[in-house]
C-alpha cells in the first residue's frame, strides 16, 4: 500500500483519498479536524489498549495454572469463584440501577422483531438485509421447507397450485392469531376491502354468510389504493402487515377472498458488519467496507448484478405511504435500522501507521469513521430519526473493556462535534468475563447501551480456550446441551432485566445456522421472545420474514414482566460446562467429531484466504449448509486444540484427519472453476496451511481468536494472488 503523511501518522492513500473525498464531503468536519483527532484518538488510546489486552492474557496464565494444580471447575467450585474474585477476573457487582442512554429510535425501544446480521463488505447483501424491513409471508412459506416439499406440495419448476393452497391455509392461520375475526375465521373470508365513502374508512369483510368484524377494530390502521386493488395495513405488537387484495393478480384469483399477497413487518433492525462475516484484511479492503457503509447512510449505495440473465439495480427502499383511516397519511419506514458492528479490541491493521510506525488499533479506526460516515444520516434521517449512531462492540472482556469502549466513543464525539451520548453501544455478551460481570458491564455502558447480545459460539469458543487447562471438553452437540448454555442465556435476560433494559434497549439472542431448515426454526426460534428477548438473529431476509411470527405470537413485554422478577442462576451454573470423565468416547465417536471439525474449518478457511469471503453458506460433512463465520470457526479450532492438549488425539491424527478431509472439501467445490483444490499440494496450499495451523496452534491464540492467523495467511493469499 501507498502511505501518505497524515497529522503525524502514515495512513494508506486509498484510504485517505476516501476520507477526503467521500466522507467528509458536505460534513462540517474539516480534513485537518478530522486527521489530528484520529492521530489524538491512536495517542490516548493506544497504549491502554495493549494494557487491556496484556491482563487478559495475565488472567488467563492464572486460570491455566489453578487448573494445573486443582483439576476442573467442578472440584470445588467455590474455591475457583473465590480465587477469580482474588485474580480480579471477577469484580464486585454495583448496586441495583436502571440505565439511561437518552432517546432512541423506536425500532430499539418499543418494537421487537427479528435482526438480520450481514457482511456490510457485499453491497448487495447490505442492500437486501436493509430493505428485509418488509418481506412477503407467502413467498417465505411457498420457497421454503416451511411448508411441507414432499409428493403434491412439492415446489416444482412451475406454480404448484395445490403448494398455494397450502401457503394460503398457513398464512389464514398467522392472521387467525394476529389479527382474529370476531366469531369467524380468515379461511371462511370472501372478500376484504376498504370504504372510504364517509369521513372516516372503515374496513369490511364478509364470509359466506355476512359481514364479520376483526376482534381488535383498532388493528386496521392505514390502506392505500394499488393497481386495481387495495393495500389494507393492520397493526399488532407494534408490528404491521399488508393484505395485497387484487382478484386479477395470477396468485390473488386463485385465493377465495383475493388475497394475493400478505407482507409483513420483518427485520426490524440490521447489524451492518466490519467483523465477523468480512475479511478485511488492508486499506483497500477497509475502504470497501467503509464506502458500503457511508453508501447507507447517505441513501447513495446502489449495486447492479445479473439474474436469470437480466441485470437488476438494487438501492434502498423508500418509506411506505398510506390513508389513515381519519384521512390523514400514514408513513412507515421501508428499511430496517442500521446498526454497524466494529472489530474488536485485538486486532491491528496497517491500514494506518502510528508516530513510531506500528499498526494502530483496527477498533480505534473504525470508531472514528464508522461514526464520521453516520454523520451524513444526520443531515437527512433516513436511518435513525433521533440522530442516534448504533455500534455494536464485539468480544470484549469484562467491565474495564467496555469502559475504555464508552471512553473511546466520547472522545470520538469530541471530534466529530457531536453530543455526549450520540454513539450508542451494543455490548455481545460472548465472552465468559463479559457473562460472569454482566451487570458491571451495563453499568459502564449504562448511558449508551443499546442492547445486550448472546452469540453461542463465541461464547462457546470462549469458554474453551478459558478453561483449557480443566480437562478434554465433551463433544460439540453435547455443550449445546449442557446446563451452563441455558444459565448463560437465562443471566443475560435476566440481568438486563434487572439493570432496566426493558422499554430503554434490547435483549438479543443469537444466531440460527442452517439457512435451508425453516421449519426446524419455526419450532424453535419461539422460544426466544418468550424468554424476553427483544430480538434474535436470523441469516436471510426469508427467514426474517418467518421468524417476525413469532413476535406476533409472544408479546415480549408482557414476557419480561413475567420474568423480571425471576433469580438469575448463580455464577457456578455458569462455569459448569464439564469434561469428558475418562474413556468415554471410542475411537470411532473421536474420529467423526474430528472429522466433523476439519470439514468444517476447511470449508470455511479455503472460501476466506482464497476468495476473502468472511460470511457464507458451506455445506458440513454431510451436505448439509450451514451459516458460517469466524464464530463458528473459533469454536472448531478450540474443539481441536482442546482435545490435542489433552491427548485426546494427536497431532499426527490432526494432520492426517485435514489431509482426508481436505479432500472431501475439494470435492464440494468442484463446480466451481475459480476454485483451487487444497489436497492438489497441501505444502503449497496457503488456505491448507491457515486451516491447519488454526487448530494445532489453537491452544496458543490469544483468547483462542482465529484473526490473528487469518488474517496474516490473507495477506500471504493476496501477494501470491498479486504476483500471480
Amino acid at each position: 500500500m501507498q502511505m501518505i503523511d497524515r497529522a503525524g501518522l502514515k495512513v494508506a492513500k486509498c484510504l485517505a483519498d476516501f476520507i477526503e473525498q467521500e466522507a467528509l464531503a458536505g460534513l462540517p468536519v474539516t480534513k485537518g479536524a478530522f486527521w489530528e483527532g484520529l492521530a489524538g484518538l491512536v495517542a490516548r488510546f493506544g497504549e491502554p489498549n495493549r494494557q487491556l489486552l496484556a491482563t487478559r492474557e495475565h488472567l488467563q496464565t492464572q486460570i491455566d495454572a489453578w487448573h494445573r494444580a486443582n483439576g476442573p471447575v467442578s472440584a470445588d467450585p467455590a474455591a475457583y469463584e473465590l480465587f477469580l474474585r482474588d485474580i480480579g477476573y471477577l469484580v464486585d457487582e454495583p448496586a441495583n440501577f436502571s440505565i439511561d442512554p437518552g432517546e432512541m429510535d423506536p425500532e430499539i425501544t418499543t418494537i421487537c422483531g427479528p435482526q438480520l446480521v450481514v457482511p456490510v463488505s457485499n453491497a448487495r447483501y447490505a442492500l437486501n438485509a436493509a430493505n428485509a424491513r418488509w418481506g412477503s409471508l407467502y413467498d417465505a412459506l411457498y420457497g421454503t421447507d416451511a411448508i411441507n416439499q414432499a409428493g403434491e406440495l412439492a415446489p416444482g419448476t412451475r406454480y404448484n397450485a395445490d403448494r398455494g393452497k397450502a401457503v394460503f391455509d398457513r398464512a389464514a392461520a398467522f392472521l387467525d392469531e394476529a389479527f382474529p375475526l370476531a366469531g369467524a375465521s380468515h379461511r371462511d373470508v370472501v372478500s376484504y376491502s376498504v370504504d372510504a365513502s364517509g369521513g372516516r374508512a372503515a374496513l369490511k369483510i364478509k364470509i359466506g354468510n355476512g359481514p364479520v368484524e376483526l376482534a381488535e377494530p383498532g388493528a386496521f390502521v392505514g390502506y392505500r389504493l394499488a393497481g386495481g386493488g387495495q393495500i389494507i395495513v393492520l397493526r399488532h405488537h407494534d408490528l404491521h402487515a399488508e393484505l395485497h387484495i387484487d382478484r386479477d393478480h395470477r396468485v390473488g384469483r386463485d385465493h377465495r377472498a383475493g388475497l394475493a399477497d400478505l407482507v409483513l413487518e420483518s427485520a426490524i433492525s440490521t447489524i451492518q458488519d466490519c467483523e465477523d462475516s468480512v475479511a478485511a484484511v488492508d486499506g483497500p479492503d477497509k475502504v470497501l467496507v467503509y464506502r458500503n457503509w457511508l453508501g447507507l447512510m447517505t441513501g447513495a449505495l446502489e449495486t447492479r448484478f445479473e439474474k436469470g440473465g437480466k441485470t437488476i439495480s438494487r438501492k434502498l427502499a423508500g418509506d411506505r405511504a398510506y390513508t389513515a383511516p381519519k384521512g390523514g397519511p400514514l408513513t412507515l419506514k421501508g428499511r430496517a435500522l442500521l446498526l454497524v458492528r466494529n472489530v474488536g479490541h485485538l486486532m491491528t491493521t496497517d491500514a494506518v501507521l502510528d508516530a513510531g510506525g506500528a499498526p494502530i488499533g483496527e477498533g480505534i479506526l473504525d470508531g472514528a469513521v464508522t461514526a464520521l460516515c453516520a454523520l451524513h444520516d444526520r443531515t437527512g434521517a433516513r436511518n435513525s430519526t433521533v440522530g442516534a449512531i448504533y455500534v455494536v462492540k464485539p468480544k470484549m472482556h469484562g467491565p474495564d473493556e467496555v469502559q475504555f469502549t464508552c471512553d473511546l466513543f466520547g472522545a470520538i464525539e469530541e471530534v466529530l462535534g457531536l453530543a455526549r451520548h450520540t454513539i450508542k453501544i451494543g455490548i455481545m455478551d460472548e465472552e465468559r468475563r463479559t457473562s460472569a460481570n454482566l451487570k458491571a458491564c451495563i453499568f459502564a455502558a449504562r448511558h449508551r447501551v443499546f442492547f445486550v447480545n448472546t452469540g453461542f459460539l463465541d461464547r462457546t469458543g470462549d469458554e474453551i480456550h478459558t478453561s483449557i487447562g480443566a480437562g478434554p471438553v465433551l463433544p460439540k452437540d453435547e455443550i449445546k446441551s449442557a446446563p451452563w448454555i441455558s444459565a448463560y442465556e437465562d443471566r443475560n435476560v435476566l440481568i438486563g432485566l434487572l439493570c432496566g433494559l426493558s422499554g430503554k434497549a434490547q435483549i438479543g439472542k443469537g444466531m440460527w445456522a442452517r439457512p435451508d431448515d425453516m421449519d426446524a426454526m419455526l419450532a424453535a426460534k419461539g422460544a426466544h421472545p418468550d424468554a424476553g428477548a427483544n430480538c434474535a438473529w436470523v441469516p436471510s431476509p426469508t427467514a426474517a420474514t418467518l421468524h417476525a411470527m413469532h413476535y406476533h405470537e409472544t408479546d415480549v413485554f408482557s414476557a419480561q414482566r413475567r420474568r423480571h422478577n425471576e433469580a438469575s442462576p448463580p455464577l457456578e451454573a455458569l462455569f459448569s460446562m464439564p469434561v469428558l470423565d475418562g474413556d468415554r468416547l471410542d475411537e470411532g465417536q473421536i474420529n467423526r467429531e474430528l472429522d466433523n471439525n476439519a470439514q468444517g474449518i476447511l470449508g470455511y478457511v479455503v472460501r476466506w484466504i482464497d476468495f476473502g469471503v468472511g460470511c457464507s453458506k458451506v455445506p458440513d460433512i454431510n451436505d448439509v449448509g450451514l451459516m458460517e463465520d469466524r464464530a463458528t470457526l473459533r469454536i472448531s479450532s478450540q474443539h481441536i486444540a482442546n482435545w490435542l492438549a489433552h491427548g485426546v488425539v494427536t497431532e499426527e491424527q490432526v494432520r492426517a484427519c485435514f489431509e482426508r478431509m481436505a479432500g472431501v472439501v475439494d470435492t464440494q467445490n468442484r463446480n466451481d472453476p475459480a476454485y483451487k483444490p487444497m489436497a492438489e499440494n497441501f505444502e503449497t496450499s496457503i488456505a491448507f496451511q491457515a486451516a491447519l495451523r488454526l487448530a494445532l496452534e489453537g491452544a496458543a491464540q490469544p483468547s483462542g481468536y482465529t484473526e490473528p492467523i487469518l488474517h496474516a495467511m490473507r495477506q500471504q493469499a493476496k501477494a501470491a494472488q498479486a504476483v500471480g
